[in-house]
């Protein structure tokens, strides 16, 4: 199977063409955004993290938006950074190029003089990276290039019934055909956790899965918080999801009946093909940031109440197994899958044409939210310990 994307310096692949603005500390936000604001082609958000965190948060700051930085979907990076900040700027230029070989170029607040003059000398230069892009022409890639990420979120009893199931095989698909399908929230694989190790590609790592789930609930234990008295949350509990268990045994649905070839902590890109978890909170805008940081060109994001997040770098295609929300939601829904349980229309007939509306937004289908502009700015970062 074949879809037409752009081809990066680095060789990978992106579906999107963005220029990003990057504020690499929250006192340069503003600056980005309105930065970004003015240029067809640029995309930013608000960063609100990069200086006064812990050392542990800071490197949860920078694997997130050094990932994002070098997401296939992005073109090249204009970094805004204030100057005396904790993020320093040589250091975030480093580790972007690290990752990748595309075009990155730093100003600080403190020494163009102020916000007006950034916003200037950004501009100038987001200009000549916009118009570079718009060169690039999209070219045959092999779906083998794809790596997916899976997401719910406002979960109800027709997610594990469903739209997780139906996600569940077009992720065996994807991976039958050499790619890469990940899923997270690692609270939400509690009371599931025998069965994912059971998959697991190797006896060591059906155990990193144990201990790590393990792990997630000893940590909230330890916070004197009890996992199992926030989860299902309420709008799950009104969908009518029960229990914890429950919960998590419709989430991993999503993953499908391939084997577990790894499981990559928070933020960081696989290094094997194949299904691979990640572990990440199980809320669900800090999840989605995780997988498209790690380099998820898409997110197809399940939910039976309804959901509302995009994402500035990589679009989100939203789906539902729910009819009665597509109908009230419409605006924010990409795929109905109600049609399951509505008109009798089979998982396997849902798989496909989900997997059809998938490579049509690999050649440059916009999603909803990315039509009406929705999420823009749904990017949150995950601190110590949130794990709940």
């Amino acid at each position: 199977m074949k879809f037409m994307g752009y081809r990066r310096p680095d060789g990978t692949v992106g579906i999107r063409n963005h220029v990003l603005i990057m504020a690499t500390v929250g006192c340069a936000a503003e600056v980005a955004r309105k930065t970004a604001d003015g240029l067809y082609g640029a995309v930013s958000f608000i960063n609100q993290n990069g200086c006064g965190e812990t050392a542990k948060n800071l490197q949860r700051t920078r694997d997130i938006i050094v990932g994002l930085c070098a997401n296939p979907n992005i073109y090249g990076v204009v970094a805004i950074g204030l100057g005396c900040e904790l993020n320093k700027m040589e250091d975030f230029l480093a580790l972007v190029r690290q990752r990748t070989k595309k075009p990155i170029e730093g100003l600080l607040i403190q020494q163009e003089g102020g916000t007006i003059n950034t916003i200037a000398k950004a501009t100038h230069i987001a200009q000549k990276m916009i118009t570079d892009a718009s060169t690039c022409m999209r070219e045959e890639c092999d779906i083998s290039e794809l790596m997916l990420g899976v997401e719910c979120g406002g979960s109800d009893a027709t997610s594990g019934l469903v739209a997780n199931p139906v996600m569940g095989l077009v992720s065996d698909r994807l991976i039958g055909m050499g790619g890469i399908s990940m899923f997270s929230e690692t609270v939400e694989m509690i009371g599931a956790e025998h069965l994912l190790a059971k998959r697991a590609a190797t006896p060591e790592l059906g155990q990193r899965i144990l201990d790590i789930v393990h792990g997630r609930e000893q940590e909230q234990i330890d916070a004197g918080e009890d996992i199992r008295k926030t989860q299902p949350s309420p709008g799950n509990q009104d969908g009518g999801i029960t229990t914890l268990e429950e919960k998590s045994l419709g989430c991993i649905h999503k993953g499908g009946h391939t084997p577990i070839m790894e499981m990559v902590d928070y933020a960081q890109p696989p290094t094997k093909k194949g299904l691979i978890l990640m572990d990440t909170p199980c809320y669900d805008m800090i999840s989605t940031t995780a997988k498209i940081a790690a380099g998820c060109q898409l997110v197809v994001f399940t939910t039976g109440r309804g959901n509302s997040i995009g994402n500035p770098v990589a679009p989100v295609l939203k789906v539902t197994g729910n009819g009665e929300t597509y109908r009230r939601m419409e605006d924010n829904h990409d795929i109905n899958m109600g049609d399951v349980l509505e008109k009798h229309v089979s998982l396997e007939e849902m798989a496909d044409f989900t997997m059809k509306e998938i490579v049509a937004t690999l050649n440059g289908k916009l999603t909803k939210a990315e039509i009406y502009g929705f999420g823009y700015s749904d990017v949150i970062i995950s601190r110590a310990c949130e794990y709940c």
